[in-house]
């Protein structure tokens, strides 16, 4: 345990350092690391995960089929001693036999005897003297011998006036009384088998039998004798094949597979129809050594898959015990496991190239995506790094329409205005170098001067640069669009009706420009948001809310979202119609955007008051609008984040405003925005507007 110990804090500290310094390793590295691991760690853990609960679930589900099956094995075992001694009881109560056995004929009822013996099917019959002793048998030896069955549990049962049977062993001489017949089918010889534990014996001879008596009562109550029979189960292969058939069933198992049923005295197969080759049946053979010793020396079930004669079978194994209370065999079932292994392995190679397939699939899809968003990174860098070292003409010419080739396209404007100034200055400078040159060395010092005021110069204009076009960008690309605009409406007019084969490509140039024109709203909006407040009224929520729904139908039907609006606010609020439509639209389009899979949208409005307001007092009161769906719901870690500027989840097509802009405009009418999610569940937007 200390040795284990010692190796997970080595594993830690090895995973802290590594934590560490992945903060000096480089983008395109972190990428790769972010792309990779999850494939290379979660899915082969996964993989494990699934390997490991199904193997066990499988070998579970084989070993509850075969204990059921064992259940009806014994059932069945059960119903046949029962029906033994029901057929022995009611015989011991027939008229026929009480008169008989009244009278004292001992032919007769010997005659008797035998024709009950082979109408009920049983290997022997005896009528006993109340002492135990044989009366009449159906066997002629039985009668000459007469000897005292007294010495078996189920007879001094029947001596005691009860019915009685059970399972006993006869030894060669007990089985020799009954017949020569009963010695031969006892009598096996052991056949050789792999697994079993070793023995001195070459033949079993003792016979398993179903054993009943039955007390014999005259009309006057007085016992006249015992009623005694029982069946032979050695070679008994009716009752095997039987028992078989009711507990493997036609198509109980796939194809393949076979099921067996077994009878055992000590480890030795006397009744089975398990084969050894072709029809020969297996009988003689004997049970597996740790078989033997869990069933008859510990008396224990068995259920597992155990070695049988000459395959591995899925196998139950129960102890038979006689009237004395002995184990002297047992019960067994079981089908071939081959089948069901083959479908094991089968699955798991299917399993593990579904695995392997998604694995590549996803290891080669998302290093396609770090490359996307490597790429615009290493051009800025190689650009930055060109113009540290003197190249002003360096650009990244980056075209993507994305964040990262807005950045890019920002920074060639940037360095553009730099180079252009810098160009400026230092035709100032050379000018004024020449007329420094010019002058007399009287205006050395003042020239030192000079040069020292231009150096501050040069660095003032460039940080005055850069704060300028970072501040006014925004502005700026106003005056470009507003040409593009006035121009596309000159070329529309200009062209009339011929401008039809293009309306097209004019129509997607509307939509650029106007896509545009709403991104430079949303950053003056943003930075300040005072200067956008509209025309404020007393407005309905419920009628915005329904107008809102119909500016985002195209995206509701195809995204195939259900829409519930629960219409229970009353009171109007002091806000702008069409600000409140804006925050309610990017909260319906942000839910749309999180169900990929279909869901539910649910809008539900509702009035609210200060439960705290002095009585008699309106107090504060309002509108509460709650926005709620069933998408992938937002990470705990990013909650505190989704009203940030720029702070987004979206993969693509997100600028992190529309929530940060949402929550300026509900805040400047004294309202709020509260938001509650789970992942997996949903997200649900609370906005409070005051009245």
């Amino acid at each position: 345990m200390r040795g284990v110990g010692r190796l997970a804090v080595r594993r830690l500290l090895q995973w802290w350092s590594t934590e560490r310094s992945l903060r000096n390793v480089s983008v395109r590295s972190k990428l790769l690391l972010v792309a990779l691991v999850p494939f290379l760690t979660v899915l082969p853990i996964l993989f494990f995960l699934i390997f490991y609960w199904g193997i066990g679930y499988y070998d579970r589900l084989l070993t509850f089929k075969v204990s059921s099956d064992l259940a009806v094995a014994h059932e069945y075992f059960i119903h046949v001693r029962e029906r033994v001694g029901l057929d022995i009881a009611s015989l011991g109560d027939s008229h026929p036999l009480v008169t008989t056995a009244d009278t004292g004929n001992e032919t007769a009822l010997q005659q008797l005897l035998a024709e009950r013996q082979q109408a009920f099917g049983l290997d022997f019959l005896n009528f006993l003297e109340p002492d135990g002793r044989i009366k009449a048998s159906s066997s002629i030896w039985n009668t000459r011998q007469k000897p005292n069955e007294a010495v078996w549990p189920v007879v001094l049962q029947a001596m005691r006036g009860q019915n009685g049977t059970a399972i006993d062993l006869y030894s060669e001489a007990q089985l020799r009384g009954i017949g020569e017949d009963a010695v031969q089918k006892a009598h096996q010889e052991l056949v050789d088998t792999p697994n079993a534990a070793p023995t001195t014996r070459r033949a079993e001879t003792d016979g398993m039998m179903i054993h009943s008596a039955a007390p014999v009562f005259d009309s006057d109550g007085r016992l006249l004798g015992i009623l005694e029979g029982g069946v032979l189960l050695n070679k008994n292969l009716s009752f095997v094949d039987t028992m078989n058939n009711l507990v493997y069933a036609e198509g109980s198992l796939p194809e393949g597979s076979a099921g067996t049923a077994t009878l055992f005295i000590d480890d030795v197969r006397v009744a089975t129809n398990v084969r050894l080759f072709g029809d020969r049946r297996a009988l003689g053979t004997r049970a597996s050594a740790v078989v033997r010793d869990h069933v008859l020396n510990h008396g224990k079930t068995w259920l597992d898959r155990a070695f049988v004669v000459n395959d591995w079978y899925i196998s139950a194994y129960e102890p038979i015990s006689d009237s004395f209370g002995k184990r002297i065999g047992m019960l067994y079932v079981g089908y071939l496991e081959t089948p069901f292994r083959h479908a094991k392995e089968t699955a798991i190679v299917l399993l593990g190239a579904l695995f392997a397939l998604i694995g590549a699939g996803g290891v080669y899809f998302s290093l396609r995506v770090a490359r996307d968003i490597y790429a615009p990174l290493a051009g800025m860098n190689r650009t930055m790094t060109a113009v540290e070292h003197g190249d002003m003409h360096a650009r990244t010419g980056m075209q993507t329409r994305d964040e990262l080739g807005s950045l890019s396209r920002h920074l060639d404007e940037l360095l553009d205005t730099v180079q252009a100034q810098n160009a400026e200055l230092k035709a100032w400078g050379d000018e004024l170098d020449r007329k420094v040159v010019e002058r007399t060395k009287e205006l050395e010092k003042t020239n030192k001067l000079l040069v020292q005021a231009q150096r501050q110069l040069v660095m003032a204009e460039k940080l005055a640069a850069i704060g300028e076009i970072t501040a006014g960008v925004a502005h700026e690309i106003n005056n470009p669009v507003a040409v593009l605009q006035g121009n596309l409406d000159v070329l529309r007019d200009t062209l009339g009706a011929t401008a039809g084969p293009v309306q097209g490509e004019l129509q997607l140039m509307d939509r650029q420009i106007q896509r545009i024109n709403t991104i430079v709203t949303k950053l003056l909006q943003f930075a300040s948001p005072g200067e956008f407040a509209g025309y404020v009224e007393a407005v309905g929520v419920d009628e915005v809310v329904a107008d809102s729904l119909v500016l985002v139908r195209h995206l509701l039907s195809q995204g195939n979202i259900e829409v519930v609006h629960h219409r229970h606010a009353k009171t109007p609020v002091q806000i702008n119609r069409g600000e409140l439509q804006q925050v309610l639209i990017n909260l319906f389009t942000n839910a749309i955007h999180a169900m990929k899979n279909g869901g539910k949208l649910t809008i539900t409005t509702s009035d609210w008051r200060d439960e705290n307001a002095a009585p008699g007092s309106s107090g504060a009161h309002g509108v509460i609008i709650s926005v709620a769906d069933t998408g992938a719901g937002i990470a705990k870690k990013d909650l505190p984040r989704v009203f940030d500027a720029f702070f987004t989840t979206k993969r693509q097509g997100g600028t992190g405003l529309g929530l940060s802009i949402s929550y300026t405009l509900v805040a400047r009418y004294g309202g709020t925005i509260t938001v509650k999610s789970e992942e997996g569940v949903g997200t649900e937007f609370v906005v409070r507007l005051l009245a």
